[in-house]
C-alpha cells in the first residue's frame, strides 16, 4: 500500500483589522500558545508561532490532510473568537482578510524560526509594512497595492 509523503515547511502572516484593536504585549504569550495549540490539534506541527502588536508569524510542518487555505481560517476563527470571549482587547476584535503564505526548505527553517522568535526585536528597524512587502517581493509574488493590508505605522 502506498503512502504519501511530504516536508512542507510553510510560513504565514496575516494582521490585525482595525487600529484600535493592536494585540496587547501582555496578551501576546497567551495569544501565541493558544495558536500553536489549534495548529496542533488541526494535526499541523508548530514550529515558531509570534508576531507583534499588529500581525502573526506562524510557521509550521504543513500535513496534506488540509489545505493552507483552511488552515489560515480555522487559525484565525478560533483565535479571534478567543480574544472575544475572553475580552483581551476592547471591542471586536477580528483579523484582516487575506494572508500572506511562504514555503521554505528544511534547510532554511533554523533561520525562519529564529526570525519569527525575534520580532519585536526586528520591528525596532522595520515596519511591518516594509517587513511584508520584502517578503513578497523577495519570493516574487505579484501583488496589487489595492489588495494589501491596511498597514498602521
Amino acid at each position: 500500500m502506498a503512502n504519501t509523503y511530504t516536508q512542507l515547511s510553510t510560513h504565514v502572516v496575516f494582521a490585525v483589522k482595525g487600529r484600535e484593536n493592536i494585540l496587547p504585549a501582555k496578551i501576546q504569550p497567551e495569544l501565541f500558545k493558544y495558536v500553536s495549540g489549534i495548529l496542533t490539534n488541526i494535526d499541523q506541527f508548530p514550529l515558531a508561532v509570534n508576531g507583534y502588536k499588529d500581525h502573526v508569524h506562524l510557521f509550521f510542518e504543513m500535513t496534506p490532510n488540509k489545505t493552507l487555505s483552511d488552515i489560515v481560517r480555522i487559525v484565525k476563527a478560533n483565535s479571534s473568537k478567543w480574544i472575544n470571549e475572553n475580552r483581551f482587547v476592547a471591542g471586536k476584535f477580528s483579523w484582516q482578510e487575506g494572508y500572506g503564505g511562504f514555503a521554505y526548505s528544511r534547510s532554511h527553517r533554523d533561520n525562519v524560526i529564529q526570525y519569527i522568535i525575534k520580532q519585536e526585536e526586528h520591528h525596532h528597524q522595520k515596519t511591518f509594512r516594509e517587513e511584508y512587502l520584502n517578503l513578497l517581493k523577495s519570493f516574487e509574488i505579484s501583488f496589487d497595492e489595492q489588495y494589501i493590508f491596511d498597514f498602521y505605522e
